[in-house]
Order: structure tokens, then C-alpha cells, then sequence
């Protein structure tokens, strides 16, 4: 019986989670919004089919580790330290003025402190993936606006990391067996010794995951790469997150999501953080649909008619508190208007943090039960906003440029200097680099070539020992999948003047090709293959120059024979013209014969 629930509340979720994900998407809308309302749909509060609610969050738990591990996969301290100036104060005195916001309102309500600096907490987080998407959707990821965003919310992010780890210090104890937050006894001794106690944990763990997990977690991933096996690899990433993050719950007494986040760290600070994101990380991205779902599915529209202010009370905070907060840091900071304007409205929303928090209040017994329905609304309607709000913001600064000119001008003048800020960072140029994907006799051959000429060389290789070797010759490689296109991207093929496939053996060269040229139009590429009849699917997919090792073997033994026998240079070039035109002629009609 519980194994058919398993699978009707898998097949269940995935499916209304894919209709309602894609309809989202499809509107201009995060597909978080769908995969939210799919919970709603499966819901007990809801007619229709019913998913189990307990297995659903059991699989929403992994999900929580796999995103905490992403999310340190993706961390770079390089990048929050090219804004930490603006990033780090302006991250945590916003997420102070909308915890202090959140408690202050909801006390207002009812509710204890507690729960209300816990919601506040909880509210005060932006969506990573809401923000992202708006930004890249927008063309400003790679802008001054795009970095300032990034840096901030990674800060929000490890705030909210260390939130999650001294919550069940604090809370635990104290409510273990009270019932209620409120008959909990929380002095400021108890609070500092908790959070004392926790630090020291953390540490601990720390130390215990850099150190130790620095030793043996590149090597374990060494080894296994060498095997070659794509599924062992991503057995290997998995088994790292979830083992640390299960070995910090048991042996350290820490929240799992923070030894997830922990062992990100440490693979991204390895040569296989690029591959680990491409391969093993998908299987985050369906464990997270089902945490979104499981959040979803606590949503009771009836009880949350009983109080709809509360809904527009948060609202209020998300929408007005926290983008004021921002825009004031961000002008502060002598950042032009349409900067500060950016930042804020970006910010305006909430996501999976917020759950990840409300989920664990609610386990400490802190929120109340009605908690989560807020939060949910609240979530669908501020990721549906902040798309359609972003694309208002040149109507904003021309309103305020009319009415307010006194106020802009102010701006303006303690921006002097900065105005360009907001403008793409300068790319590497990409008139003497070029991609060569595999590093064979054929790639080496090309790459000598590329440096004797003054283009620098970026190799793509999946044989680890290779990458290692080359690295340490100071060659810039990339070890991932040319399949995949976050590995071009992270080689630099949108830049890039050329791109080589020089490996036969490389699988998805078609797919290689097309990904390159949707990354850059103006790429020149060219590719390799075995088979004559494998020319025209390349060309197809975009390739400048295509060459089989078949026919440059015909017409290597055509000019032989014909040298030998005494043929002068024309009749071998004109014998070598006719051989490689019968031979695309070939595969052009086998190309045409198959399809």
C-alpha cells in the first residue's frame, strides 16, 4: 500500500507540477508559481486527486539538500567580494528591517514574538531562481545592477543558512515537549548559551568538511571520473550530499541544509564543480519540484479567509518594506537611480528560502498552523509581480524624473561619475581565443597551432587526468560535458571567434554545434568526424567546415596512387576535387535517402 502511494503521489505531483509549470512558463511567469499551485491542486484542501502528504514531504526533505547543496555548488567568494561593499550591509539591514517589519506586524496580529521574528525571517529572502530568471530575461545578469543583485542575495542566503543552523538551538529545547512557543521559557542566558553552543558545532563542522572533506572528496571524485561512467559520477555527487548532510545531522547536531551547503563548498572549490552542476544536479531540479509541491499542498484557501489581512499585511512588507529598504541602501551607496531602482524591485518577492524557514518554524513549533497558507499566497502573487513590476521600472524613473526632479537630481549628482555602472561588464575578447573540444592527437595539434599564432586556446575535456596535466601547464580548461550548455558557456563560447571538435569520438556533435551557435551566431566552427555519411547532419547543425576521417583517407591514397604513377599537380588536383565531390555528393543522398 505505501508503495502505490509512493507512486501515485510521484506520478501525481510530476504531472500537475509539468501542466501547471509549463503554463506558467508559458504566460511569462516563474514556473515555481506552477509547481505551487500544483500542490494546491493535489491537496486534500482541493477536489480531485490527493497526494500523500507525508511522503511528499519525506521527498521534499532531499529536495532541501540537493537545492542547500546547489546553492553552495554555485557560491563563489570572488564574486560577493567584487561587492561587498554594497552587498553585505545592504543584504543584512534588509533583512533586519523586514524581520523587525514582519514581528512588529504580526505581533500587531496576534501572534507571539517568536513566530513573528521567525515569519519575519522568513519573508526577508528572496527566490534565487525568481531572481535569475527576471534578470537574464531582462539582458541584466551580466550588468553592475546583475552583480549588486547576485552579491546581495548571496549574503541573504548565508544569513539565512546560519538562521536555519541556530533555530533548532534555540527553539528545540525549549519547545521539546511544551507545545507551544509561548510556554517556552527563553531567557537571554538560554539564547547566548544556545547560540554559543551552536557556533562551536559549526565550527566543527566547518573544519571537519574542509579539512577532511577537502582531502578525500576531490580524490573520491578523482577516481571515480576515471572509470569513465557517467552514472558512477553521479552517484558519487549525490552520495557526497546527502551523506555530509545526514553526518551533520547525526554526528554534529546541525541542520542538514547547512552540511549540504557545506559539502557544495567543497566540490565547487574542485576541478569538477562545472560537471557536478551539469550531471548530478538535475536530479535536484525534480526533488525541488516536489518541495514546492509539498509547500503547495499546505495550502487551505478556507482558512486562509479567516484572516486575508494578514496575506495583505505581508504583501505590504514584501512589496513596500523590503524595495524601499534596498532603494534607500543602494542611493546611500551613491548608486545611480535606475541601479537602486533595479535592486529593489528585483528583491520584491519571496521564495525557497522562505519555505525552507516556514518548514522548519513549523517543525520547532513556532509558526502558527495558518503560516504557511500566508506564505504560499504570498509567494504566488509577489513571483508573479516581479516579473511584470521589472519591466515597469523605465515608466517608474521617467514618473519620478517628472514629479520628483528635485529628488533625481539629488541622485544624480552623488552617482556623478558612476553613471555607466549599469553597463555590460567588458568581456574577454574574443578576436584571438578559441574553443577546442577533446584533447587527442588532433586537438593537441590544434591547440600548439592556436598558441604559435597568438590565439589562446580553451580546452573542453572530460579525462580528469588530462585536465590536471594541463591545468598545471597554465591552459585554461574546462573539465565538463560540451553537451551540455552550461560548459560553453562557462569555456566562453559566447565570446569565442572559433570553436574545433576535434575528437571523432565526441557523442552529440550535432547537439554541440547547435548549442554553440544559439550561444554566439558568429562563431566559426569546426568539427571532425569518422563517417563520410555523417558530413551533412554536421554541416546541418551549423558547421563552417566539416572533415571525415574517411574521405581525408581517400584523398590521401587517391594523391599516393596517383603520385606514383607519375600524374603532375593539376591532374592530382583535379582528380582530388572530383573525389571530395562525389564524396559530399555521397552523403548528401544518403542524408537524403534516410530522412
Amino acid at each position: 500500500m505505501h508503495n502505490i502511494d509512493l507512486i501515485l503521489t510521484l506520478t501525481g505531483g510530476f504531472i500537475a507540477a509539468l501542466s501547471l509549470g509549463y503554463l506558467t512558463q508559458r504566460i511569462g511567469l516563474s514556473p515555481i508559481v506552477g509547481y505551487l499551485l500544483a500542490g494546491v491542486v493535489v491537496s486534500p484542501h482541493t477536489p480531485g486527486f490527493v497526494a500523500h502528504t507525508g511522503m511528499a514531504e519525506q521527498l521534499a526533505e532531499i529536495g532541501v539538500i540537493l537545492l542547500m547543496f546547489g546553492v553552495g555548488l554555485q557560491f563563489h567568494f570572488k564574486e560577493l567580494l567584487a561587492v561587498k561593499h554594497i552587498a553585505v550591509p545592504g543584504a543584512i539591514v534588509q533583512s533586519l528591517v523586514a524581520t523587525v517589519l514582519g514581528a512588529v506586524v504580526m505581533h500587531a496580529f496576534g501572534w507571539t514574538w517568536s513566530a513573528g521574528i521567525v515569519f519575519g525571517l522568513a519573508i526577508s529572502v528572496a527566490s534565487t531562481v525568481v531572481l535569475t530568471r527576471v534578470l537574464s530575461d531582462n539582458g541584466e545578469l551580466h550588468t553592475r545592477t546583475g552583480h549588486i543583485s547576485i552579491g546581495w542575495l548571496v549574503m541573504e542566503d548565508l544569513f539565512t543558512v546560519f538562521v536555519l543552523v541556530i533555530l533548532p538551538a534555540i527553539f528545540g529545547s525549549a519547545t521539546a515537549g511544551s507545545g507551544a512557543p509561548e510556554q517556552a521559557s527563553l531567557s537571554l542566558g538560554t539564547i547566548l548559551t544556545s547560540s554559543g553552543w551552536a557556533g562551536l558545532k559549526i565550527l566543527a563542522l566547518v573544519a571537519f568538511t574542509f579539512i577532511v572533506g577537502g582531502w578525500v572528496i576531490p580524490r573520491l571524485l578523482t577516481n571515480i571520473a576515471k572509470t569513465g561512467s557517467r552514472e558512477l559520477f553521479t552517484l558519487a555527487v549525490l552520495a557526497v550530499a546527502l551523506g555530509i548532510a545526514v553526518g551533520s545531522a547525526t554526528l554534529f547536531g546541525v541542520s542538514m541544509a547547512l552540511g549540504a551547503f557545506l559539502a557544495g563548498m567543497v566540490v565547487g572549490r574542485s576541478d569538477f564543480s562545472l560537471r557536478a552542476a551539469t550531471e548530478a544536479l538535475p536530479m535536484r531540479d525534480a526533488f525541488a519540484v516536489l518541495f514546492f509541491v509539498s509547500v503547495g499542498m499546505l495550502f487551505d484557501w478556507r482558512s486562509l479567509m479567516d484572516s486575508p489581512l494578514l496575506v495583505v499585511a505581508t504583501m505590504g512588507i514584501i512589496l513596500i518594506g523590503k524595495p524601499l529598504a534596498a532603494l534607500l541602501i543602494v542611493l546611500l551607496m551613491r548608486y545611480p537611480l535606475r541601479i537602486a531602482l533595479a535592486v529593489s524591485v528585483v528583491l520584491a518577492q519571496i521564495g525557497e528560502f522562505s519555505f525552507i524557514l516556514a518548514t522548519m518554524g513549523r517543525q520547532l513549533n513556532i509558526l502558527p498552523e495558518n503560516a504557511a497558507n500566508i506564505l504560499v499566497a504570498s509567494a504566488i502573487l509577489s513571483i508573479t509581480l516581479n516579473p511584470l513590476t521589472y519591466r515597469l521600472l523605465p515608466a517608474i524613473e521617467r514618473w519620478l524624473e517628472r514629479y520628483a526632479p528635485g529628488f533625481t537630481r539629488w541622485v544624480a549628482r552623488r552617482a556623478a561619475g558612476t553613471a555607466g555602472e549599469n553597463q555590460p561588464a567588458p568581456a574577454t575578447s574574443g578576436a584571438h581565443r578559441a574553443i577546442v573540444i577533446g584533447y587527442g592527437p588532433v586537438g593537441q595539434t590544434v591547440t600548439r597551432l592556436l598558441k604559435e599564432n597568438d590565439i589562446a586556446p580553451t580546452i573542453i575535456e572530460l579525462n580528469v587526468e588530462t585536465v590536471q596535466k594541463l591545468k598545471a601547464e597554465n591552459t585554461h580548461t574546462v573539465y565538463g560535458d560540451a553537451s551540455h550548455p552550461d560548459t560553453l558557456t562557462q569555456a566562453g563560447a559566447a565570446d569565442a571567434s572559433a570553436l574545433i571538435l576535434s575528437a571523432t569520438s565526441i557523442k552529440a556533435g550535432s547537439e554541440i554545434i547547435a548549442q554553440a551557435r544559439k550561444l554566439n551566431p558568429k562563431i566559426r566552427i569546426l568539427a571532425r568526424t569518422s563517417y563520410v555519411r555523417e558530413l551533412q547532419e554536421l554541416r546541418a547543425a551549423g558547421a563552417d567546415g566539416v572533415f571525415s576521417g574517411e574521405g581525408e583517407v581517400a584523398l590521401a591514397m587517391t594523391e599516393l596512387i596517383l603520385r606514383n604513377f607519375g600524374a603532375t599537380a593539376e591532374q592530382i588536383d583535379r582528380e582530388r576535387e572530383r573525389v571530395r565531390s562525389k564524396l559530399f555528393d555521397a552523403a548528401g543522398a544518403q542524408t537524403a535517402a534516410g530522412s
